[in-house]
């Protein structure tokens, strides 16, 4: 069992029941509507080869952000996938929630490897959306009061997340 908090292990379970559910769901609608796309296997390598790569991509964001809070933010005894230090270095000095632009491309990764169409047009951009708002409104809300003016100073200066190149570049590390 992971030693962590609620919070986290809510999150834990949430992720999963939305990849599973946009897998079930995903099926269902291509089948009844897709099934011909469904059933081309040019389709399915050209989707899972995208998939791929956007999961790369994911995984390359949450580990460039967690390595950065596992090394800046975390006293010893603390439970895994927990903060006690507000991280402003590294990344996290050019966007507050980087590890979001990984967890937002997950469905999409998971879409495109199973090669539902309608998991990439339909599900996975409401569960994109979904996520940034969880972590816009339950993240932020937690770091103020962890946090407290510490954070909302740091909140005033440093976007959520930062599209330019250099930001992702640096987050998705090509550097």
């Amino acid at each position: 069992m992971i030693n962590t908090t609620s919070s986290v292990l809510f999150r834990i379970v949430l992720w999963i029941v939305l990849i599973v559910g946009e897998i079930f769901a995903g099926v269902y609608i291509d089948m009844l509507y897709f099934k011909d796309i469904f059933l081309n296997p040019f389709w399915h390598i050209i989707s899972f080869v995208t998939g791929f790569v956007l999961l790369k991509l994911a995984f390359k964001s949450a580990s460039r952000g967690g390595k950065e809070l596992a090394k800046s933010g975390r006293s010893k005894n603390l439970p895994r996938l927990e903060t006690d230090k507000l991280v402003t270095s590294g990344i996290y000095q050019k966007m507050r929630h980087p590890m979001l632009l990984g967890l937002t491309l997950l469905p999409l990764a998971i879409a495109f490897l199973t090669g539902l169409v309608s998991a990439i047009v339909l599900i996975a951009p409401l569960e994109m959306i979904f996520i940034i708002v969880m972590v816009l409104t339950l993240e932020e809300r937690e770091c103020r009061v962890k946090f407290g003016n510490e954070y909302i100073e740091y909140a005033s200066k440093v976007p959520p997340v930062c599209l330019k190149t250099e930001c992702l570049k640096e987050l998705f590390g090509f550097k």
